[in-house]
């Protein structure tokens, strides 16, 4: 797998909504994870969207999720850019460079699905996310 670069939009409650028009927009395939199927089964955003993820024919990937309780969410900074491949050398070099100058918002370290994930604001304000995906075992 290479590396790819999409976008990735925080909503407050309405990421699958608005997936689902995208769907209708460009077409494609759905994925929805949600905070409940993670663990969160109990919690205030179980029913929100962790992770949402549309593939279109024409290739394009788009990424969303719900803001979890307690998220600040201010239009400006609901998108991020989202790069992940299987490349680990590779993502975690564009971290550190993305990172230097910035600040780091989540260490890029292994997650509770499995993936190296972290997250970063570049020295110009934008919001960067890195997975790493694992090989299947």
């Amino acid at each position: 797998m290479t590396s790819r670069l999409n976008p990735y939009i925080n909503f407050s409650d309405t990421a699958r909504p608005a997936l689902e028009f995208y769907r209708e927009v460009f077409g494609g395939e759905l994925a929805i994870s949600t905070f409940g199927e993670a663990g969160g089964a109990d919690g205030p955003d179980a029913d929100k969207v962790m992770h949402g993820q549309l593939e279109t024919p024409a290739g394009y990937t788009l990424m969303v999720s719900d803001a979890p309780t307690g998220m600040d969410l201010d239009t400006g900074t609901n998108i991020s850019i989202s790069l992940s491949g299987d490349d680990g050398d590779e993502l975690r070099g564009y971290f550190s460079k993305l990172a230097d100058g910035g600040s780091v918002s989540v260490p890029l370290e292994k997650q509770m699905w499995g993936d190296e994930f972290g997250m970063c604001v570049d020295r110009f304000g934008i919001a960067w996310m890195v997975n790493i995906s694992q090989p299947a075992g």
